[in-house]
């Protein structure tokens, strides 16, 4: 299946590295307009030039702005809009693994993670929803991960603001219904990023990145750490006219790591 987004606008915030990368390079692949919102210079024009290696044709946007602000929030989604005009399609995938033992975690630890993966997606939901309602089309894609469903021992404040990031999902899947604004979640398990490379610099390791990364996939249920092109590609599918009758789900992809469907 070809899958084509031909000329849709697209806002993915964290889309400098890792899977936010990985999305853009597949929406601007088929025929997408993609803005990347980021906080790094650096990282922007990193991206913005392997999007447009992969995709020469395509039209990219570099938006720096911090978007666990309202002010951020509202300068990305004017940047993508002054660009394309419009925003139809926002990927919510900003956001960092923060986890440590509950009474560890301080007020302004849980401020900070809310802000950034809950109240983000909430302002620039607001804010590209109007524009989606009138045109009786838009898409939302929540990037979470596993312990929305399956919150560990020392998940918080992580898995919490997750949890209640799939529970937005399906508040909006509902109102949005009525607009043909389709709104779905996916939960992230053990995908190879730009997060886990981090990891991999600071163990110290003498062994390569693929190697330490073979080594601790092997114990997943089949045996490797996921793609993020595997991912895109579930995110490119959503977003299309082939995923038009899904919303309101909140889809695993982890490679059935996962206790709960």
């Amino acid at each position: 299946m070809d899958i084509r987004i031909e000329g849709r606008s697209v806002l993915i915030t964290g889309g400098s590295k890792g899977l936010g990368l990985a999305m853009a390079k597949a929406f601007a692949a088929a025929g997408g307009k993609v803005a990347i919102v980021a906080r790094g210079a650096e990282s922007l024009a990193a991206a913005e030039a392997e999007i447009k290696t992969l995709a020469p044709s395509a039209k990219v946007a570099a938006i720096g702005a911090d978007i666990a602000t309202a002010e951020g929030c509202n300068a990305a989604f004017a940047a993508a809009e002054k660009a394309f005009g419009q925003v139809d399609i926002l990927i919510n995938n900003a956001g960092t693994s923060q986890r440590a033992p509950f009474l560890e975690v301080s007020d302004a630890l849980w401020q900070n993670d809310l802000d950034l993966k809950l109240f983000a997606a909430i302002r620039l939901g607001r804010l590209v929803w109007p524009g989606m309602a009138a045109r009786k089309w838009g898409r939302i894609i929540n990037v979470l991960n596993t312990g929305a469903k399956a919150p560990p021992a020392e998940g918080a404040p992580t898995a919490v603001s997750r949890a209640a990031g799939m529970a937005l999902t399906k508040v909006q899947s509902h109102e949005g219904a009525k607009h043909n604004i389709l709104v779905n979640a996916m939960l992230v398990g053990l995908i190879d990023s730009d997060q886990h490379y981090r990891r991999w610099q600071k163990s110290g390791s003498n062994e390569s990145y693929e190697e330490w990364l073979g080594k601790l996939g092997a114990s997943l249920p089949l045996g490797r750490y996921g793609k993020p092109e595997e991912f895109a590609s579930l995110a490119l599918f959503l977003c299309s006219e082939a995923g038009g009758y899904i919303s309101g789900t909140a889809i695993n992809v982890d490679g059935a790591r996962s206790p709960v469907v």
